[in-house]
């Protein structure tokens, strides 16, 4: 039987960070080994080995019944993604002393790594190591949120406390846990953009729903123990339902660039259609990009495409639906434009392309242009066919009156 090959440290994925990031979160690290030593805390009960064994068991339980949903879930994502653990792990920093709760979420964490994670290059050893940390000092806090809370509130009843101290404790958890992430996200990526580093609202939402789940839990686990396994089966299926909507966005997203594929941009362009409502459609194509795949190679190529979905994204309304064509040509959706308002917005992207300078590597490339056709619905035509042609017809027109223009073949000036 062949000896896998070992991995020289020279060659780990954390020697290629950039030096600020190791060192933000060498020192993360380090204060999460420290920190729990330093906090006051009592020895636990036989209660508290009894909940922490439960959490236990029914962690490891659920992560196993979820492992080829999870091991899909990191295959297929690129962003930043929700841990279902979660759930397991507030409950513990709610109903554990904090020595048990950070064991907890260590243990629980091994085992993802170990049976999940550890073959997915998604997922080196080293963030693996940082989220882990992110979470026992997001644990931390909670406990002692809590007591400040039930302190602060006397003339409160026991449940009105116990209910404000563990929405307290979730937004303790779920800022400390967000901050942590996002400068080290921000020190990885220095051109992310602050809503690209805090994520969508999907994603927000999901981490704040296992963190009431995980409050649930810890109410569950104090009063009726026996009672915890039945949380088991509505997280297993959450998580399958992320999945699924993870396949959702897929099958509707353009992979190299974010944007629409053809096929969801046409779904877009018919609801507006069966609106009735007055819309604009761009046709845009980079111009003579084949050159600069055979000058530079196709993953520069692909960085330039990518580049330029976003510029085009940067340049129209939240409204608006920009899909990719194929090739190098894109579409855009205007809902409510007339015909000088798409002028207008076709001559704003055809100008910030122009300004683009895309970096890949040791390529730079520049003086980017693109042509660009306009039609408006119902000018151009009764069916989406017909808009859309007259857009590619216009196109051709800028292609043919010399490139690096914006062109309409309704405009009757």
């Amino acid at each position: 039987m062949a000896r896998p090959l070992l991995v020289r440290p020279a060659n780990w994925a954390i020697r290629r960070l950039p030096p600020g990031l190791v060192a933000f979160t060498v020192v993360v690290e380090l204060v999460a080994v420290v920190l729990p030593f330093l906090l006051p805390g009592q020895p636990p009960t036989a209660g508290d080995w009894l909940r922490f064994g439960v959490l236990l068991g029914i962690g490891v339980a659920q992560a196993e019944l979820s492992r080829r949903t999870e091991r899909m879930r990191r295959y297929l994502a690129s962003t930043v993604h929700v841990n279902m653990t979660s759930v397991w792990i507030f409950a513990g920093a709610v109903d554990l002393p904090v020595g048990l709760a950070v064991t907890l979420t260590v243990l629980l964490f091994a085992h993802l790594w170990e049976r999940i994670w550890r073959q997915l290059a998604s997922r080196p050893a080293h963030r693996v190591i940082y989220t882990a940390t992110t979470v026992v000092l997001s644990v931390l806090p909670v406990r002692p949120v809590m007591a400040a809370v039930n302190a602060a509130l006397p003339f409160l009843d026991r449940d009105a406390r116990g209910l404000i101290a563990v929405l307290v404790a979730m937004a303790a958890f779920f800022a400390t846990n967000s901050v942590l992430v996002t400068v080290a996200l921000k020190l990885r990526y220095p051109d992310l953009t602050v809503a690209e580093l805090f994520g969508g609202w999907d994603v927000n939402a999901l981490e704040l729903a296992t963190l009431c789940l995980g409050g649930l839990t810890a109410v569950v686990l104090m009063a009726h123990v026996y009672l915890v396994p039945l949380v088991v089966l509505p997280i297993v299926v959450l998580h399958r339902g992320v999945l699924m909507r993870q396949f959702q966005e897929m099958a509707t997203t353009d992979h190299k660039t974010g944007v629409l594929n053809s096929v969801a941009w046409h779904d877009a362009a018919a609801r507006e259609l069966d609106r009735g409502a007055e819309f604009g459609v761009l046709m845009i194509d980079l111009d003579h990009f084949k050159r600069i795949n055979d000058t530079h190679g196709h993953l520069v190529g692909d960085s330039v495409l990518r580049e330029v979905a976003d510029t085009v994204c940067d340049q129209v309304r939240e409204v608006d639906a920009v899909g990719r064509f194929g090739g190098e040509e894109f579409v855009v959706l205007l809902p409510g434009a007339a015909l000088p308002d798409a002028i207008r917005v076709a001559e704003r992207i055809r100008t910030a392309i122009a300004d683009l300078t895309v970096t890949e590597g040791t390529a730079a490339v520049s003086a980017l242009s693109a042509s660009i056709g306009v039609s408006v619905h119902p000018m151009a035509g009764a069916v989406l066919e017909q808009v859309l042609l007259a857009a590619d017809n216009a196109l051709y027109e800028a292609k043919r009156g010399g490139r690096n223009r914006v062109v309409s073949v309704l405009d009757p000036a």
